[in-house]
């Protein structure tokens, strides 16, 4: 994918609207268990960030938020499939509702390309994020 200067929330990521407003929590911490497993040292490498932004919520990959702080990022079609596919678990699981569904569509992965970390095996799996939102990074 092309990198674009001055990438704002509306180019990037997928809007999404919430079911109710404690749901955001609950949308964050499911988002820390997926992600890209490597099975060896049981470590999951968190793809997708929920962001809230002028009460608009949105979900981008880690790669997207990069771009919106204006950082060097190489997004790939495959970092927005599998925003795609977490996408629409979420959207399956009722837990997000997209606000453009033809967004979506196109590409997407496999979902054996994803590795989802059940809520009681958390305390197994290292969970480890490429991006903070909120922080400030070098």
């Amino acid at each position: 994918m092309e990198k674009k200067k001055n990438e704002t929330v509306l180019d990037l990521g997928v809007e999404v609207l919430l079911p109710d407003p404690e749901s955001f929590l609950k949308v964050r911490e499911t988002l820390t268990r997926i992600g890209i497993a490597s099975r060896k040292d049981k470590t999951l490498y968190q793809s997708v960030h929920i962001l809230h932004k002028r009460g608009r919520y949105y979900l981008m990959s880690f790669k997207e938020l990069f771009l919106l702080d204006g950082k060097e990022s190489d997004l790939t079609e495959k970092d927005i499939a599998r925003r795609n596919t977490i996408t629409s678990l979420l959207q399956d699981w009722g837990l997000v509702k997209v606000v453009n569904p033809a967004q979506i569509e196109n590409p997407l992965v496999p979902t054996s390309q994803i590795k989802v970390v059940s809520f009681k095996e958390k305390s197994d799996w290292k969970l480890c994020y490429k991006y903070l939102i909120g922080s400030k990074r070098a």
